[in-house]
C-alpha cells in the first residue's frame, strides 16, 4: 500500500513536471520573434537584433495600434543649463569616466539601426522559475502588511508592502515629471531563485496598496546577473539599439574599489505623456506610453531613490541572506555601501533641481540601512544597503 501511494505521487510529480515542460514551451513560443541578426554573448547570453516594428511591446493589448515615437519631443541633455557648477562639471567628463558601465554582449558586435536588441529567454530560465506566468515581472503586492519580529529589544519591523524590503529616499507631495540618479553598481548576494536585489529611481502615483510606478535601475536576480528586468513582459516600447534589458552590464564596482554606475533618468514628454528611460546622458532606451496608466497618465506624486529586496522572508525568522547594495551596511566614509548621487527630480518648472525635502525610510534598519550626508558636502548623498541576516536580524 505504501509503495502504490509511492508511485502514485511519482506519477503525479512526473505530470506537473510535464505541465511546466509544455507551458515554458507556448512561453518560448509567444517570446520568440525573428531575429535581423543575432549575437553570441561571451556571458553566455544570446542577443536578437529585432526589427523595431516586431517587439514585444505591441502584445499589450492596449498597445495593439500604438505608432512607435522614435525620439523625445523633450531634449533632456538642455536641462544642463539650468544646474549648477557641479553638474555641469561632471557632465562634461561623464561619459569619458572609466566609472561608467557598459553592457558584456558589446565586447561581440551590436545592432543595427531599425532594431532593438532582445536578450533571449532560455528555456532553462523559465523551467527554474517559481511562475512562468509571471517570469521576468516584479514581484508586486498591493496589500498592507506589518510583520513585527524582535531582533533585539524593543526593535521591530515595518514593512509597506508584503515580502518587500526597501532602504530608500523618497520625497513627495508635487507633481513631478521626472527624476534622475547616478547609482553605485554591484553585485549582490541573492539567496534563492526568486529572490531579487534591485537599485533603483523610481516615480510613483498612487497610495501604498493601490498604486502606479515606473522603474528604472539595475538588479540581480537568482540567477546571480546584474541587469535589468527585461522585454519578457510587453508594456515598455524600446527605441534604442545600443542597450539590451536584461543583459549583463559591467564592470562591476566592489567595496573601496572603482566606484562604476549607471545614470538613470526617467522623465515624461510634455507632448505625448510617454515616460522615457534615459541611460547615461545621451540614450533614450525606449519608454512607456500613457495607455498604460491611469494616475501615472498625468504625472507622478513622489519619487524613490535607493533599494529593494524581494523575499518570502523578509520581515520573518529566519531572514534572507540576500544582500541591498553592496552587501555592506550604509557607509559614506569608505566607499564600501551603495550610493546614489546627483539626485534630482523634474517638476513642472523647466530643468533639473535637488528636491526640495526629502525623507528617508528603513524597513528593516538590522537587515538594511541608509545614511543621508547633506552637511559638508557640494551635493547631498544617498547611502544604502546591508546584507540581509546578520546577528541583529537572525
Amino acid at each position: 500500500m505504501g509503495k502504490g501511494l509511492c508511485c502514485g505521487e511519482v506519477i503525479r510529480l512526473r505530470g506537473m513536471k510535464m505541465m511546466k515542460i509544455l507551458e515554458v514551451e507556448r512561453k518560448l513560443t509567444q517570446l520568440r520573434r525573428p531575429a535581423v541578426k543575432t549575437i553570441q554573448s561571451e556571458d553566455g547570453d544570446i542577443i536578437d537584433c529585432i526589427d523595431i516594428y516586431k517587439q514585444p511591446a505591441f502584445g499589450h493589448p492596449a498597445l495593439r495600434n500604438h505608432t512607435i515615437q522614435m525620439a523625445p519631443t523633450y531634449d533632456a541633455t538642455k536641462e544642463t543649463k539650468t544646474m549648477g557648477k557641479m553638474d555641469r562639471w561632471k557632465k562634461r567628463n561623464e561619459e569619458q569616466s572609466p566609472t561608467t558601465v557598459k553592457q558584456t554582449w558589446h565586447k561581440s558586435g551590436n545592432c543595427p539601426q531599425g532594431t532593438i536588441p532582445v536578450r533571449r529567454i532560455r528555456k532553462k530560465e523559465l523551467l527554474r522559475a517559481s511562475s512562468v506566468k509571471d517570469h521576468g515581472r516584479k514581484k508586486h503586492s498591493s496589500t498592507l502588511s506589518r510583520h513585527v519580529s524582535e531582533f533585539s529589544d524593543n526593535k521591530t519591523v515595518n514593512l509597506q508592502r508584503a515580502n518587500h524590503s526597501k532602504a530608500i529616499l523618497f520625497t513627495d507631495g508635487y507633481r513631478y515629471n521626472g527624476a534622475k540618479g547616478d547609482i553605485k553598481v554591484y553585485n549582490p548576494a541573492v539567496e534563492l531563485d526568486d529572490e531579487y536585489s534591485t537599485s533603483q529611481v523610481c516615480l510613483i502615483n498612487g497610495a501604498y496598496y493601490d498604486f502606479e510606478s515606473v522603474e528604472s535601475g539595475w538588479a540581480v536576480d537568482g540567477s546571480k546577473k546584474t541587469g535589468c528586468f527585461d522585454l519578457t513582459c510587453p508594456g515598455f516600447v524600446q527605441t534604442s539599439h545600443e542597450i539590451a534589458l536584461g543583459a549583463a552590464i559591467y564592470p562591476i564596482s566592489v567595496p573601496n574599489g572603482l566606484p562604476y554606475q549607471i545614470i538613470v533618468y526617467i522623465y515624461k514628454d510634455p507632448v505625448t505623456s510617454n515616460w522615457w528611460v534615459q541611460y547615461g546622458e545621451r540614450i533614450n532606451v525606449g519608454y512607456w506610453p500613457p495607455e498604460l496608466f491611469v494616475a501615472l497618465s498625468y504625472h507622478a506624486t513622489s519619487a524613490e531613490w535607493g533599494g529593494e529586496v524581494y523575499s518570502s522572508r523578509v520581515g520573518t525568522t529566519p531572514h534572507t541572506k540576500t544582500d541591498m547594495g553592496s552587501g555592506h551596511f550604509a557607509d559614506s566614509v569608505w566607499g564600501t555601501s551603495g550610493a546614489i548621487r546627483r539626485i534630482r527630480i523634474h517638476e513642472n518648472s523647466p530643468g533639473l533641481k535637488f528636491p526640495d525635502i526629502v525623507t528617508t525610510l528603513m524597513d528593516e534598519f538590522n537587515c538594511y540601512n541608509v545614511r543621508y550626508l547633506s552637511d559638508y558636502v557640494e551635493d547631498p548623498e544617498f547611502y544604502y544597503g546591508g546584507p540581509g541576516r546578520n546577528y541583529m536580524c537572525p
